[in-house]
């Protein structure tokens, strides 16, 4: 099993989620509700942490649900946790091993906060340590940079916050998520092509926004972590107060820009970037308008809704880091200074 292979099992992984855990998920759904959970203390590390982002705004914009992101040093190694009761605390990881997350949860539940762990490992300690768990069920991940269990804890995250505010024309779109999964490994020749360009590149800039701020992170961290060049993440709101001041002529940036609420926004900074600056823009979107903008254009599913794109999108990105590794003929399977459990307090 390579990198690759894990890549392009993605959208089977994501159907066999929703095939298996989805009445799991629906009864969860009923003990948060009775509960009046409407505070989520959310726990992570590295990748699995970058899919706490999309719940930050997921269940925000979704579920009225407030999410705040933990400091697990506050509990491993300063001993001062903050009150939980009332909440519940969620952790996101797919080895479960890092001692940091466990002692978070383990914090939450003496606490008598409702606890739930989504994980690829069902037994391991962080899943121990919670009254509940989220088997992401994406088999065994042997390449460290993660990719097939990313999208999987974005589909769990998806399938909880629907069940916890059921919508039957959303559910219809939600479970067509691996057709569309499947429709971007399909151009993967396209993604190889694309990224010959930056070849060279020894920085870049990835932009998102709103849901796919959390793209930005986990292009970012694939780029890094594969390719070893420097990887900035940026809101498009956040990169216009101070950082656009370093882009010039051919500078590498890469967007996500699908239909939707923050689509404008980034039209109008990618419009500006390649007009005025001269920026080279790959861009990711099911606009034509703004493909037209962009040095490489990369299309994603036309009938992709916004809040799923997050689950569609980073599978470019990882491509875009796969096939960069290659051609610099680096490893793909196990990065430098890097091991596939990291564990942390």
């Amino acid at each position: 099993m390579t990198l690759r292979d894990e890549i392009f099992q993605q959208a089977d992984v994501l159907q066999n989620l929703l095939d298996t855990e989805w009445g799991h998920i629906q009864q969860l759904a009923q003990e948060i509700k009775a509960r009046q959970i409407n505070y989520i203390f959310l726990t992570a590390r590295g990748t699995s942490d970058n899919a706490g982002l999309y719940l930050k705004y997921l269940f925000g914009i979704n579920n009225g649900i407030s999410v705040a992101l933990s400091a697990p040093s506050m509990f491993s190694i300063y001993h001062a946790p903050p009150k939980l009761e009332g909440s519940m605390v969620l952790a996101i990881s797919q080895s479960g091993q890092s001692p940091d997350i466990v002692e978070v949860v383990e914090s939450g539940r003496k606490q008598g906060a409702l606890t739930l762990t989504i994980t690829n490992t069902a037994d391991s300690p962080l899943a121990n340590a919670a009254d509940h768990v989220i088997d992401v069920q994406a088999g065994v991940e042997k390449a460290v940079a993660a990719t097939k269990t990313y999208t999987a804890q974005l589909m769990s995250i998806a399938m909880l916050s629907l069940a916890l505010n059921p919508d039957p024309e959303k559910l219809a779109v939600l479970r067509r998520t691996p057709e569309f999964v499947a429709s971007i490994l399909d151009q993967a020749a396209v993604m190889e092509e694309a990224v010959e360009r930056y070849y060279y590149m020894k920085q870049c800039v990835i932009v998102g926004r709103g849901y796919n701020y959390a793209t930005a992170f986990e292009w970012a961290l694939k780029l890094e972590e594969m390719t070893y060049i420097v990887a900035k993440p940026y809101s498009s709101a956040d990169f216009r107060h101070g950082p656009i001041a370093m882009v010039e002529l051919g500078f590498p940036i890469f967007m996500v820009a699908p239909r939707g609420e923050v689509y404008p926004q980034l039209l109008d900074l990618a419009v500006e970037l390649r007009e005025q600056k001269k920026a080279s823009l790959l861009i990711l979107s099911n606009e034509e308008e703004i493909l037209k903008h962009s040095s490489t254009p990369i299309r994603l599913p036309a009938e992709m809704p916004e809040w799923l794109s997050p689950i569609v999108s980073i599978v470019p990105g990882q491509l875009s880091a796969y096939y960069l590794a290659m051609m610099r003929g680096l490893d793909t399977e196990n990065p430098r200074s890097l091991s596939k459990v990291t564990r942390t307090r």
